[in-house]
């Protein structure tokens, strides 16, 4: 499992056995909050080249504009119609724009990969969360949810395969409400056997209550803070060329 790095230089990615030699086999008490080291850093400048394997196919309605954005200075007559949508795979926001005549609904999966697309003709941008609707802000926690419900074997995944980052720092620690308790928690109860659904998760440790939405939670800190250190399920911020 790969964590992503706003910097130059790439974080330790351990394994189970990573765990045990970065706490020493024994379990850390961590330092005070104030002392933790920051998950911000500096934008990088360079370019970075998209990995195919990253590449949406599919996404998520959060907003649909049938005369474009307000600030468009084009005559109303020759505006066209926007969707505003987050990808399920890495959670990019973009701005597609549907075929003629068809009105997709907010919330609704739309096929924006290769070939034959029923909704959507093809994707205008690639976007910021600045740059979202008011509308869309509001779907936004909400689709984010849903997305990571209708994945939940991907994600349950996440909990079993979650490693070390640092000598201090694990993957899990950055889910929101995750501290050094719960996480030891979580590691411990893993060892007798994988995670099979959010549900046995929430069985096994009660007081992680709802795993979909700590997942969809740190997805949208990651999509709201261009600068921010470490990206679990988000790649960083960039203009993209139209499809």
């Amino acid at each position: 499992m790969k964590v992503e790095k706003s910097q130059s230089g790439r974080p330790h990615a351990g394994s189970s056995a990573a765990e045990k030699s970065s706490y020493g086999g024994r379990r850390s008490t961590g330092r005070p909050q104030s002392d933790r080291q920051s998950e911000r850093a500096p934008r990088s400048s360079g370019k970075s080249s998209e990995n195919p394997q990253d590449r949406e196919e599919y996404a998520w309605v959060l907003d649909y504009l049938p005369y474009g954005k307000s600030i468009d200075v084009t005559p109303t007559f020759q505006k066209k119609p926007l969707v505003q949508a987050i990808g399920d795979k890495k959670f990019t926001l973009m701005e597609l724009v549907p075929k003629a005549g068809v009105i997709p609904n907010i919330q609704s999966r739309v096929y924006i990969g290769p070939g034959d697309r029923d909704e959507i003709d093809h994707v205008k941008q690639r976007i910021g969360h600045q740059d979202l609707t008011t509308g869309a802000n509001l779907e936004l926690p909400f689709i984010l949810e849903a997305c990571v419900r209708h994945q939940e074997e991907r994600f349950v995944k996440f909990f079993n395969d979650a490693h070390s980052i640092t000598m201090r720092l694990h993957m899990l620690e950055l889910l929101p409400g995750i501290g050094k308790k719960l996480m030891w928690s979580i590691i411990d109860e893993r060892k007798k056997g994988d995670f099979k659904s959010f549900h046995d998760i929430r069985e096994r440790i009660p007081s992680l209550h709802d795993p979909a939405k700590v997942i969809s939670h740190r997805i949208e800190v990651e999509l709201k803070d261009d600068f921010i250190k470490y990206r679990l399920f988000t790649t960083p911020p960039r203009r993209q060329r139209p499809e």
